[in-house]
């Protein structure tokens, strides 16, 4: 029989859900009206500059992946449910348990129950990804990919997340059975641990699984890139090309790696996309975050989330109310601590969807400090240039709702950002 926490917990559960599902249906019906509503005129402010026919293509992009957001969010809804209060979860659980895993050891039938899951949940979302890559993105002319090139990085995909996932779970997992009432700080303490780790490995060994990384070549480029550096007092391990064009025609540059380990990676699309001038001002806004330590920022918010996160988590897991309040009946002659990780991750984004907002105000708010330095550090109508190619080779729309934006933009809209560029160019002027 439920309990009245559980009862409670249900109620609580299904209504965020709801009432995520429906707030999510309102921001995506609003963004795909006002994009639609502005398709058939360019912004004065980028009348010069774009033209009415790349300004469409961008609406109708951004229109398409809306609505198709829409779609996966009823799907992605429908599988929490699935999941949880229509007992797919505790079928799964339950089956694992009487198949005789046991019998292994305690952490073979939780290993069992994590991977199967996350199986059945990508082989679920596999139609997702590939409309998305085949149909949309092919559509608009973005995808470079051919299906063995996905079906290969699919592949290698698992056997990272494999290699990488299976050790530091099971690591957790013993902890939560062995290191007592306060396994949590110390699970808290490997996971950060993992996650450093991997920001040292990613640019030498998982990377260059899935691309192809060439020294920077041009030595004109390769100048000023790193006179740029010297004059904002960054070192980097290196100048790099990533082959990013045999996928996708959007164009990027972004820095990797930890600490002496940093390197720097232009996409090939970027450089045959922008001047000289203009990959300086982009690398330069890059190098802003590091001045003004948005990295760190970020590394030690994680840090902090994390661990309220697994503090939250080693306390949900000794209350029966959690698991029958979505639906699962805990183990009596097992351990419950897979089914507590699986059913927190579940609920978690539930209920941090309504603060997304904060945190997605304050990536603006850094995105315009860099904005400000990249224009202090190099020529400002560089980077508004570059940033404007950027936008409509990417074709990211001019457009966008407000609403939308504060709910999910990492990134200023265009007319803001460049609007405030402007301002700070003509301060800049003697």
């Amino acid at each position: 029989m439920m309990s009245r926490y559980s009862l409670v917990f249900t109620l609580l559960f299904s209504a965020i859900l709801v009432l995520g599902l429906l707030t999510k249906f309102y921001l995506a019906s609003r963004q795909i009206r006002h994009v639609a509503g502005h398709r058939n005129s360019v912004p004065t402010a980028f009348a010069a500059r774009i033209s009415l026919q790349a300004h469409q293509k961008a609406a109708d992009y951004t229109v398409a992946k809306a609505r198709f957001g829409l779609l996966e969010t009823a799907f992605a809804a429908a599988l929490l449910l699935g999941w949880t209060l229509l007992g797919g979860m505790d079928a799964l659980n339950q089956a694992l348990i009487h198949s005789g895993l046991a019998a292994h050891g305690s952490l073979v039938p939780q290993l069992a129950l994590l991977a199967a899951f996350g199986v059945i949940s990508g082989l679920l979302d596999l139609p997702f990804s590939l409309y998305s890559t085949f149909r949309i993105e092919e559509r608009f002319g973005f995808n470079k990919m051919t299906f063995r090139l996905w079906l290969a990085d699919l592949a290698k995909s698992a056997l990272v997340g494999l290699a990488i996932g299976l050790p530091i779970v099971a690591l957790i997992l013993w902890l939560m059975g062995s290191a007592g009432s306060f396994w949590w700080l110390w699970a808290w303490g490997t996971w950060m641990g993992f996650n450093l780790l991997v920001l040292v490995l990613f640019p030498t060994v998982i990377a260059p699984l899935f691309n192809k990384f060439k020294p920077l070549e041009d030595e004109a480029l390769k100048a000023r890139v790193t006179a740029l550096m010297q004059r904002c007092g960054f070192a980097a391990k290196g100048l790099f090309v990533m082959d990013g064009s045999k996928r996708s025609a959007h164009a990027n540059a972004y820095f990797t790696g930890f600490g002496a380990a940093k390197r720097v990676v232009f996409y090939d699309t970027l450089l045959k996309q922008l001047s000289p001038g203009e990959v300086d001002a982009v690398l330069a806004h890059e190098l802003g975050h590091f001045k003004h330590k948005h990295i760190l920022k970020r590394i030690i918010s994680m840090f902090a989330m994390s661990l309220a996160g697994f503090a939250l988590l080693g306390w949900l897991s000794s209350q029966a109310w959690f698991y029958t309040g979505m639906g699962v009946k805990p183990n009596l002659s097992e351990a419950n601590d897979a089914l507590a990780l699986l059913l927190f991750l579940l609920v978690v984004p539930l209920f941090s969807f309504f603060i997304s907002p904060v945190f997605a105000r304050f990536s603006r708010k850094h995105e315009f400090e860099a904005d400000a330095y990249a224009v202090s550090q190099t020529n400002g109508k560089d980077l508004q240039s570059a940033l404007l190619k950027l936008y409509q080779d990417n074709a990211s729309t001019l457009t966008p709702d407000p609403v939308f934006v504060k709910f999910y933009y990492s990134h200023p809209p265009a007319a803001e950002r460049l609007g405030r560029m402007a301002h700070a160019v003509e301060s800049a002027v003697p």
